[in-house]
């Protein structure tokens, strides 16, 4: 297995317009259908959509909606567990927040159509979606891969299979690349800059590239 260095050497080298053969050679279409924004299961078994952002990112939303950290970001589900006051234990991601229904608070819909109240400021996972770059070292969005074409992966999507214009490709294919970039050097700050806690019953310890933090956004002692 390459080690993140490595894998972060070849996502800098990733050709964009390679990239965007590849997208174009896949299609895609946004339909506003709303499932990549959205929880996912039966309302009785509702898991709450989770859509990966980077703490710079966090900030943005936050300057472009004046709302604070926890309003705009929550720890990643994955890792914690469930203590007798709600989830505790330690995670190393932040996800966008989630509203009552399990939806991203950023999500609205009207008639069935559905739109991103923050698109301008959106964060590359849901710039790039529903592509990824098959990197060790970056995440898999939503599931495994239905399509693929080179080291590009297409996850499921109803927009998928549609025409797209080159400067829509290019432009899709130039996120992409950032993102893969980010995600490596986000899990290699991370690893740096890890330090071991011992989270007190019904605590949540974040650990991103900028230490480790509370769900407020603050920094754990």
């Amino acid at each position: 297995m390459e080690s993140l260095e490595a894998e972060l050497d070849r996502a800098r080298d990733l050709a964009v317009d390679e990239l965007a053969d590849a997208i174009e050679s896949i299609g895609f279409e946004c339909t506003r259908c709303g499932a990549c924004c959205t929880g996912h299961g039966a309302a009785d078994d509702r898991e709450p959509h989770t859509a990966t952002v980077f703490p710079d990112e966090v900030r943005d939303l936050q300057i472009a909606t004046a709302n604070e950290w926890r309003d705009v970001a929550r720890p990643m589900p994955y890792g914690l567990h469930e203590g007798e006051s709600g989830p505790e234990g330690e995670t190393f991601e932040w996800a966008l927040q989630t509203d009552a229904c399990g939806d991203c608070t950023f999500y609205t819909e009207t008639d069935g159509t559905g739109a991103c109240t923050v698109h301008e400021d959106r964060p590359l996972i849901c710039r790039t979606y529903p592509f990824s770059v098959a990197l060790g070292g970056t995440s898999q969005p939503m599931g495994e891969a239905v399509d693929r074409e080179g080291l590009v992966r297409a996850h499921e999507c109803e927009g998928l299979g549609r025409d797209i214009s080159r400067d829509d490709a290019e432009e899709l294919a130039a996120a992409l690349k950032e993102r893969a970039v980010r995600e490596l050097e986000e899990a290699i700050a991370v690893r740096d800059s890890y330090s071991a806690v011992a989270p007190e019953p019904g605590e949540v310890v974040v650990h991103d590239s900028e230490g480790a933090k509370r769900p407020d956004g603050t920094q754990y002692r």
